[in-house]
């Protein structure tokens, strides 16, 4: 491990393993900040700490830190840097799109001048412009740079703490009847057919499919590495998906390897519309999945589980699809508070109460 030349407790100092001065001190909450400077030598690194301590003082008198200069596309790209290191590169890639395409051409002033009317005006402007979906994702995006900003001192408070994303509907829910998905498998190329088929008894997304390898293959489970969600998870194969599996040659680390995420798309798309098909995709393979879970008794915390969602509103899209199990729920109040089950003369006594 590399150890650094000097640091003193509060101070400049310089590292062994990197060039340019350092500085350090303690801020106005007690916690120990350091950082690079861009001094060409000590004295101007000594002007940079000084004003750093300035700053704590401020934030002692006033109860908080006062806001920096930095402008929004400043602490945007510094954001961007932070986020590149904690998300998937698909994720990360989508982040900074929004960023980049929407975000800093709106906010195009200082970061403290934005103000909660600003980011109710940004909402109002994308929600005629993009899906109700599209502007939560990019008002989340907005809220956790805010934060992270109060987090680095650059603001003291941030203003879309407060600011109310517009609603968003339920997520969409299509789903096939069992003879039709027997057709549409039928009408499937013999090298789509397996992934068809092993789509619809996990609920495996594209992607995991396309990237699944045999050493993550552990009896009836399968590890998914990389979800949408940028977590693990395990997939648990029925004897169906487990046939698919194992009638695949082992002749690559992947168990597809001969196609691309983009290469199902199409091909699913035109056994779709070859077969009459109507607004029905890869992904909704997914919902039939858990649709037909669902309605087979299967709670919404198991779908949870199967689908890999990490909030249950995710799932609740599917949960007007069990009503004959729910009336047999329901149903079984008929047996504790119906007149029979009450007795006698409790029965009566209850009359009487009522009466008087």
């Amino acid at each position: 491990m590399k150890k650094k030349l000097h640091e003193p407790r509060d101070g400049v100092f310089q590292r062994k393993d990197r060039k340019g001065f350092f500085i350090s001190w303690v801020d106005a909450s007690g916690k120990r900040r350091k950082r690079k400077t861009n001094a060409a030598n000590i004295t101007q690194a000594k002007t940079a700490l000084a004003a750093e301590l300035t700053r704590v003082e401020q934030a002692k008198a006033l109860g908080f830190s006062p806001a920096t200069k930095d402008t929004f596309a400043k602490v945007a790209d510094r954001f961007i840097l932070y986020q590149r290191a904690r998300l998937t590169p698909k994720a990360f890639e989508r982040e900074s799109g929004i960023i980049r395409i929407h975000l800093k051409p709106f906010f195009n002033c200082d970061a403290a001048a934005i103000r909660r009317l600003d980011i109710q005006k940004y909402v109002t402007s994308r929600s005629g412009k993009a899906s109700p979906h599209s502007v939560a994702k990019e008002l989340t995006i907005l809220k956790h740079l805010l934060r992270m900003a109060v987090e680095w001192e650059i603001l003291p408070t941030s203003p879309a703490d407060r600011v109310k994303a517009v609603p968003v509907p339920a997520g969409r829910v299509r789903y096939l009847q069992p003879a039709e998905l027997k057709l549409l498998i039928a009408a499937c190329p013999q090298w789509l057919q397996p992934i068809v088929t092993f789509a619809l008894n996990t609920g495996a997304r594209r992607g995991e499919i396309v990237k699944m390898r045999w050493v993550d293959l552990d009896q009836n489970r399968l590890l998914l590495h990389q979800t949408k969600n940028g977590d693990n998870r395990t997939a648990y194969l029925n004897q169906a998906a487990l046939a698919v599996i194992l009638a695949q040659p082992r002749t690559s680390p992947r168990v597809f390897p001969n196609c691309t995420a983009g290469q199902i798309t199409v091909a699913f798309r035109r056994v779709c519309k070859k077969i009459e098909i109507e607004d029905f995709r890869f992904h909704d393979l997914r919902h039939c999945a858990a649709s037909w879970l669902r309605m087979s008794g299967a709670d919404l915390h198991v779908v949870a589980t199967f689908l890999g969602h990490r909030d249950l509103r995710m799932t609740a899209r599917y949960s007007h699809l069990s009503n004959e199990h729910l009336t047999a729920v329901v149903g079984r109040l008929d047996k504790i508070f119906s007149p029979q089950s009450v007795p006698a003369d409790q029965s009566l006594e209850t009359e009487n109460e009522l009466s008087n």
